[in-house]
């Protein structure tokens, strides 16, 4: 009668570790390229969502910017207001947003009016009020391409 025992030897288990090691070397980077790929949809998602619904308040207000009238730029786009851009309870016009959207690059939900250009990193979106532009205010970039200019 033989005593054989089955199981792996060491170099074995070494082996099958080592390649897993290769594996996970050449997958993790992937992962975190599709993650900053799926932030960068965000942002430009987020943006033209803000873009957009400041075109329609400005439609619907005279040719007016969100921040011109009595209300706020956050009042005129969260709230209700009148054709004059008042803040109205029971106004005729919005809300035109649930909330400011998050910049997934710095996770800030603010905006800054004027001031600084685009990129600051101050606040989440910068919003010119003469032009009425809106823009990323994070200084990050993708592809060599900043943020601030989506």
């Amino acid at each position: 009668m033989s005593n054989k025992t089955t199981g792996f030897t060491l170099v074995e288990i070494l082996i099958v570790v080592i390649i897993l090691g290769i594996l996970a070397a050449i997958v993790i980077p992937q992962f975190t390229e599709a993650s900053n790929d799926a932030r960068n949809s965000a942002l430009k998602s987020d943006l033209q969502t803000l873009r957009s619904q400041i075109e329609l308040y400005k439609i619907q207000h005279k040719d007016a910017l969100p921040g011109d009238g009595a209300a706020t730029f956050l009042q005129a786009m969260t709230g209700k207001t009148d054709i004059d851009g008042a803040v109205a309870a029971a106004g005729l016009y919005g809300p035109y947003m649930q909330k400011i959207p998050v910049n997934q690059f710095n996770n800030l939900n603010t905006v800054r009016i004027d001031g600084a250009v685009p990129g600051a990193d101050t606040e989440g979106w910068q919003f010119d009020s003469t032009t009425g532009q809106i823009h990323a205010d994070d200084n990050d970039s993708t592809g060599g391409v900043a943020h601030s200019t989506y």
